[in-house]
């Protein structure tokens, strides 16, 4: 199963409905009266989740939430292209998202915002590697959480905490 990662939001647009019969089935909510999102996953990722600390040397700070902001300004720079896969966690569309050509996944685990998870993409090898590169640029470069310490998100979702989070109740 595919780990949970970051929730995105994908606007439809009449052009997508018109282009295509496949159905997509995901959880959604209304904007507004003519605007639907969706909950995807991202593939072979694992952010840090919105409310996660991570410490530095003066404390903790929100490198959840960072991961949250990282994402939202690489998405609004313009129309993401999602590539669906089959699988589904927690009841979500599983997928591959990308910018004007930026792997969203890749970007958030060069900015330390994010960790691989490899063995998801066991069936595509050279995007296995190219995240493990982000990974050993960003710890090599200190870039995000890996200027501290950190609880890998999947630890930090079953309640392990970094002892600078335990009075924090946001």
């Amino acid at each position: 199963m595919i780990r949970p990662t970051l929730m995105l939001i994908a606007l439809a647009a009449p052009a997508a409905v018109a282009s295509s019969d496949v159905p997509l089935t995901a959880r959604s909510r209304a904007l507004d009266g003519d605007t639907v999102a969706i909950d995807l996953r991202l593939l072979g990722v694992d952010a840090f989740e919105r409310r996660q600390l991570c410490a530095r040397d003066d404390g903790c700070w929100p490198c959840g939430k960072a991961a949250q902001d990282y994402a939202a300004r690489l998405l609004d720079r313009g129309e993401a292209t999602v590539t669906l896969t089959p699988a589904r966690t927690y009841g979500r569309p599983v997928a591959r998202v990308a910018v004007g050509g930026v792997d969203l996944g890749e970007a958030l685990i060069g900015a330390g915002l994010a960790i691989p998870e490899p063995r998801y993409l066991q069936d595509m090898p050279s995007l296995a590697r190219r995240y493990a590169l982000a990974y050993g640029a960003a710890r090599g470069a200190r870039r995000g959480a890996h200027a501290g310490r950190w609880i890998a998100p999947a630890r930090w979702r079953q309640g392990e905490r970094l002892a600078c989070e335990a009075g924090d109740r946001r």
